[in-house]
């Protein structure tokens, strides 16, 4: 389906300029929002058990086994143009939300695995290696939604990067950023207009994401540290973290959840076009006090 065309013609209909609509698809992203008690036909499942091809053990780091956090069927899914997921096949995607918590900068794939299993290859269900490896099977259903930057995306009073920006005096300002607020106000004077009606033709409070933007300053953040050589604290609206969000995509973007660990697995473009799934890095975070 032709998702830009779509919204060119619903935004066309409400009377914004063509050019405009043009400048904000460039950063619209669609993203396919997972989640249980649909009506539709499921595409996959969270916890439970995985299919493995025939003798493939159970992924592990040093002996500690990772549990399943997603099973999911590519050929399921719907497309999104832009978002170079395999046509087919499945996508498993093990973690242990703790230990990658509890060591950020260690190898990203240290404490986590992306297996991808390819149509027609001989599978079994795998047996866990204790209980705590396949949690409650919850079967989930997909839905596309709309995506934006955290910079263009409208805030709420629990969002910080957002109270951030609008708090801003224009003196205090990097001159990055002040480029950023010319660019909303000169080139997107519709963009509460365009932005609903972006969230209104796809829209999903979906508890697991795939694909779209890091949705959270601390994603982002994490990010930068895990990929930057530098040993430095750059703050939100840097062009180098911009620059980091815009180039990596979730493959799996987990919600938050309050007073738990809650994890991103993030692969740059050329990496997922090129199936390089060993270039997954994690991001868990815990909101625990």
């Amino acid at each position: 389906m032709d998702h830009q065309g779509e919204f060119r013609r619903a935004a066309l209909e409400l009377g914004i300029p063509d050019d405009e609509i043009s400048r904000f698809s460039q950063h619209l992203r669609l993203a396919i929002g997972l989640s249980g008690g649909g009506d539709g036909s499921p595409v996959g499942h969270i916890g439970g058990l995985p299919r493995l091809p025939v003798g493939m053990k159970w992924p592990s780091t040093g002996g500690i086994p990772l549990p399943l956090l997603l099973s999911v069927d590519c050929g399921a899914l719907p497309r999104v143009e832009g978002f170079d997921l395999p046509a087919d096949g499945t996508l498993l995607f093990f973690v242990h939300q703790e230990m990658d918590f509890g060591t950020p900068r260690a190898d990203p794939g240290q404490y986590a695995r992306v297996v991808y299993v390819p149509d027609g290859t001989e599978t079994a269900v795998a047996e866990p290696p204790n209980s705590a490896c396949a949690g409650g099977r919850i079967d989930v259903c997909a839905e596309l939604r709309a995506d934006l930057p955290l910079w263009l995306e409208e805030g709420d009073e629990d969002e910080d990067w957002h109270e951030f920006w609008e708090d801003l005096e224009w003196d205090d300002m990097s001159p990055f950023q002040q480029q950023l607020a010319r660019y909303i106000e000169r080139e997107l004077p519709h963009l509460d207009e365009l932005r609903s009606l972006a969230h209104g033709l796809w829209s999903s409070g979906a508890y697991l994401v795939i694909g779209g933007y890091a949705d959270d300053e601390a994603t982002v953040g994490s990010i930068t540290a895990k990929t930057l050589a530098e040993e430095e604290c750059l703050s939100f609206l840097d062009e180098d973290m911009l620059r980091l969000a815009s180039e990596w995509i979730p493959l799996a973007n987990e919600s938050r959840i309050y007073g738990e660990c809650y994890t991103k697995f993030m692969i740059r473009h050329d990496d997922l076009a090129a199936t390089r799934w060993d270039k997954t890095l994690t991001v868990t975070i815990s909101d625990a006090p």
